[in-house]
């Protein structure tokens, strides 16, 4: 298999504005006339009298004060990119302008501890002021509205002039090329422009102040977006050549490639007094570097533990005499890696340890360091395409299988030791239902039912062994955990034996019990499944029996032990067929016959292969009309007795007694016996 190591990358820009100042503080809008104002009104008029006599007036004076009217803009609104980002860069400032639209001199709010202030996108905000001296620089003088423990209120507004205010931001060092950073101040709902808004409180609102306005106070939004850009992005492709289960001592042959996916050239780091693109390999536990191979030249070695950072390490331009000191190999890939560019392939051949314990597989893991455009370096172990996460140190600090940095991006090549197992019924641990999961054997209390009806409930309670066989399927001597991850809340408990019945140990409710098999052999436990009175009957009811391999734990089989409350199923119906012409046809008037049905059944089904099915043999049906309660004998006289089943015997030995016997019912299966009498 081949797994991919992504490089990461990140970037340090110098600290830069992403937007120019949209507007001062001192902006005027349209002008609008302010609130408070009077407005008087008296009209005039001026006639003449038509033999030369011109005349003036005037009206009453009436008067109109102007009311007091909120408004709120922030912009930008979604604006189109500004200055592009890139991954790591810090202390960016978005730059929103926050006017007050209104006829009157009012201030804006902003909510508490930096409420107002939300960001999507790999980004983080570091500070929110109010701009108090227009510098467009975050300082002492500005007013903080990110870390604030209250809401905070800007100084007076004039109306139609405007505050700015700054939101800084550092991006995310795992961001990802075309994506977005989006900064919002305020969260007025509706379509853009998001402005001029009636107020809603809400813990993310920037709203004005003053409750003396006709229209209330108003609320308005703003985001700013920015677009995180591509550098060189690095990308390791580390084979094993699919090589899987190797014996213990012998070679596998791993090969690294790096691939440029950016837009821009990865020059060199500088290890061992040497600049190149590396590709630095620990080697993986439990192996060591073949002696004769051939690197390019300027391939490093370290015997530095791997709790050493790669880039701390100490170089050397040859190798250890003794092998099983070395730790880590560096590879040249080039002095630089053009974008788009592809290294050529570099073999590593490790050489498995023996005496080790071959259950384990070997982990291998690589990285790749370089320098991108503004002289960061940049590595990576995670395979997730994306920049870096600051995991650059992880993956080096193995000290036992597994990838403890939760990343995942290794290369895995099993040994001989492969776990595997199957469990089923006695003898077929290979067994299928619907899957190899669900395989059965079905086995029935024997006590407690024989007087309880259909729908009725057991009168004791009572247990059943049952046999499964499991099977060692995998290439190593392993030791199985045989557990119940399932079992039907009606049942008491599911206890468990290894040595044929001689004890037995509970595993319901989450205990366990461990079997060691031979590699290719199978061994049978015992499991007891014990079932209360009260439970209803003629219904099964399930336990999961489940064995999971020691060698690789991730491998397990499961079968199901299905305790029945009996199996069959006799439905008794009664029908008239009256031909004596004295009342309906239907009526049980003397004379008229009776036609007893005892309908049977198998309630139980099968599925699959190789499972262990409730059969029901030499099944007899006894109809006794002077049996307890039965008077039919007495009452009625023999007609006819029949049952269509070819596996089925009818026998009428006495007056009031008929027998039907059944040689097989098999799972599913049914019939009817009827017995016909005329009423006396």
């Amino acid at each position: 298999m081949t797994r991919t190591l992504q490089a990461k990358f990140k970037f340090l820009f110098v600290t830069a504005l992403l937007f120019s100042t949209l507007a001062s503080s001192t902006l005027n809008t349209q002008a609008q006339t302010p609130g408070g104002t009077i407005i008087s009104n008296q009209a005039s008029a001026t006639y003449s009298d038509g033999g030369g006599g011109n005349y003036a007036t005037v009206s009453n004076t009436v008067t109109v004060t102007v009311a007091n009217v909120s408004g709120l803009t922030i912009t930008p609104d979604l604006s189109p990119d500004g200055a592009n980002v890139a991954p790591g860069q810090t202390s960016i400032l978005y730059h929103f302008v926050v006017t007050n639209t209104g006829n009157f001199t009012d201030q804006v709010r902003f909510e508490t501890g930096g409420g107002s202030v939300r960001i999507a996108g790999p980004g983080t905000v570091t500070a929110a002021v109010i701009d108090v001296d227009n510098s467009n620089t975050i300082n002492a003088g500005d007013t903080d509205i990110f870390t604030n423990g209250s809401a905070v209120t800007s100084a007076n507004i004039n109306g139609g002039n405007a505050i700015n205010v700054l939101v800084s931001v550092d991006i995310s060092a795992a961001a990802v090329a075309l994506q977005t950073v989006v900064v919002t101040l305020g969260d007025a709902a509706g379509p853009s422009p998001y402005d001029d808004r009636a107020y809603a409180d809400t813990a993310n609102d920037v709203h004005t102040v003053s409750a003396t306005s006709v229209n209330g106070q108003r609320e308005a939004r703003g985001d700013v977006r920015a677009t995180v850009e591509n550098d060189a992005l690095l990308l390791l492709t580390m084979s094993n050549n699919g090589a899987a289960n190797v014996p213990l001592g012998n070679d596998i042959t791993y090969t690294l490639t790096v691939q440029n996916l950016g837009n821009r050239d990865a020059t060199g780091v500088t290890l061992g007094g040497q600049t190149n693109v590396y590709m630095i390999a620990p080697f993986p536990l439990r192996t060591v570097l073949k002696a004769g191979q051939t690197f390019p030249a300027g391939t490093l070695y370290t015997t530095d533990a791997l709790t050493t950072a790669p880039l701390a390490a100490t170089w050397s331009t040859t190798a250890p005499v003794d092998l099983t000191t070395l730790k880590r190999i560096a590879i040249p890939a080039g002095a630089s890696l053009a974008a788009g560019a592809t290294s050529s392939g570099q073999n590593v051949i490790v050489t498995v340890n023996t005496g080790i314990n071959a259950a384990n597989p070997i982990e291998h893991i690589a990285d790749v360091f370089a320098v991108n455009s503004i002289s960061v370096t940049i590595d990576d172990q995670s395979g997730d395409a994306v920049t870096n996460d600051g995991d650059n140190n992880a993956d080096f600090n193995e000290g036992t299988t597994g990838d403890n940095d939760g990343d995942g991006r290794v290369e895995l090549t099993t040994l001989l030791a492969l776990g595997s197992v199957l469990v089923g019924p006695n003898g077929a641990a290979n067994a299928t239902g619907t899957t190899q999961n669900n395989d059965y054997t079905n086995l029935s209390v024997d006590a407690g039912i024989a007087s309880v009806a259909p729908s009725g409930v057991t009168t004791v309670g009572d247990s059943v062994v049952f046999t499964n066989t499991i099977q060692n399927t995998g290439n190593a001597s392993d030791t199985f955990t045989i557990t119940a991850p399932t079992v039907d809340a009606l049942l008491t408990s599911v206890e468990v034996s290894t040595n044929g019945g001689g004890s037995y140990t509970t595993i319901s409710g989450g205990g366990s019990v461990t079997l060691t098999v031979a590699p290719g052999s199978s061994a049978n436990i015992m499991v007891r499944v014990t079932a209360p009175a009260g439970l209803t009957v003629l219904t099964g009811h399930d336990v999961v029996i489940r064995a999971t391999s020691g060698n690789t734990p991730a491998s397990n089989n499961e079968t199901i032990d299905r305790l029945w409350t009996g199996y069959v199923r006799l439905s008794k119906t009664a029908t008239v067929s009256n031909a004596t012409g004295v009342g309906g046809a239907t009526d049980p008037v003397p004379g008229a016959d009776i036609s007893f049905a005892v309908a049977y059944l198998n309630v139980t089904t099968a599925t699959g292969s190789g499972n262990a099915n409730l059969s029901a043999t030499s099944l007899v049906i006894t109809e006794d009309g002077a049996a307890g309660s039965n008077n039919w004998g007495a009452r009625t006289t023999h007609v006819s007795a029949s049952d269509p089943n070819p596996n089925a015997t009818v026998a009428h030995p006495s007056a009031p007694l008929y027998t039907d016997t059944i040689t097989t019912l098999g799972p599913a299966g049914s019939g009817t016996f009827t017995v016909v009498r005329k009423i006396n």
